[in-house]
């Protein structure tokens, strides 16, 4: 399960400012509705990592939200596995940018809320225990989340979402403000928990090396209101090296040109 059609999804976002701070003559313009997103059209099937990159401010967060449910496309629409997204729900667990563990609460307690519906407790301990021991954080249960370092926050938070058995996994900027070696330790964990799990999983990132180290399909978007400028699917083997696979290199120069890199470093 976690197929997504997004159909002619257009949204804007409008000025809604009673009170004008500037003069009638130019006050019009800057009360027309803004553009984010143009009629995007994409479809996304069960167990797909998708990747999905563009300059800052182009609507590739927007998009997610509106996959999610936390916002409304102003028109079109978007199914998962036949169903129309109104609101969030837990069957599609959407992984925040900035950390989103609750300060109060030990890695065992921030994971124990995705199970805590669960009416038995020896079950929903060894639910807890099985998905700490996924993202190798066995030893880590009882500290608090200012104990812990960036990317075992990440990886406490990727628990927690993986806890709920969620059909679709949708993240924004995963790997945002962590250094060098702990980006690409994520990056490489995140695959491996795909792989193990088979979600489909949607992620948003700037960086293009991740894109295509880690997609089954890369989305470009571009401009203002944003428009699908590639979509790509990767068919090539894991892991994953630009200088021994020549056409990802050539993938790679292509799409930093087309982000208006003249050269690929």
């Amino acid at each position: 399960m976690g197929h997504i059609i997004i159909n002619s999804v257009c949204k804007e976002y409008r000025n809604r400012r009673k009170i004008a701070r500037m003069d009638e003559s130019i006050k019009s313009k800057f009360q027309d509705p803004i553009p984010v997103l143009d009629k995007i059209d994409l479809e996304f099937n069960d167990g797909e990592m998708v990747c999905i990159l563009g300059p800052s401010g182009c609507g590739k967060s927007t998009m997610l939200r509106i996959i999610a449910g936390f916002e409304a496309a102003t028109s079109g629409r978007v199914t998962i596995d036949g169903n129309i997204v109104e609101r969030p729900s837990s069957d599609n667990i959407f992984v925040f940018q900035n950390n989103g563990l609750l300060p109060w609460m030990t890695v065992w307690e921030n994971i124990g809320l995705s199970v805590r519906q669960m009416q038995d407790s020896r079950s929903r301990r060894e639910k807890i225990a099985e998905h700490i021991e996924i993202v190798e954080l066995e030893g880590f249960e009882h500290h608090y989340p200012h104990q812990l370092s960036g990317g075992m926050r990440r990886r406490a938070e990727l628990a927690r979402a993986l806890a709920v058995n969620p059909n679709v996994m949708i993240m924004d900027e995963p790997f945002s403000g962590l250094d060098f070696i702990t980006h690409m330790k994520m990056r490489e964990e995140v695959v491996n928990m795909h792989k193990f799990t088979g979600k489909t999983t949607l992620i948003v990132t700037h960086d293009i090396d991740d894109a295509l180290i880690m997609g089954d399909r890369i989305v470009v978007l571009d401009g203002r209101p944003a428009r699908i400028k590639m979509n790509h699917q990767l068919d090539f083997p894991r892991p994953r090296d630009f200088q021994k696979i020549p056409a990802l290199n050539k993938l790679r120069q292509q799409i930093f040109l087309m982000e208006g890199i003249s050269y690929a470093v």
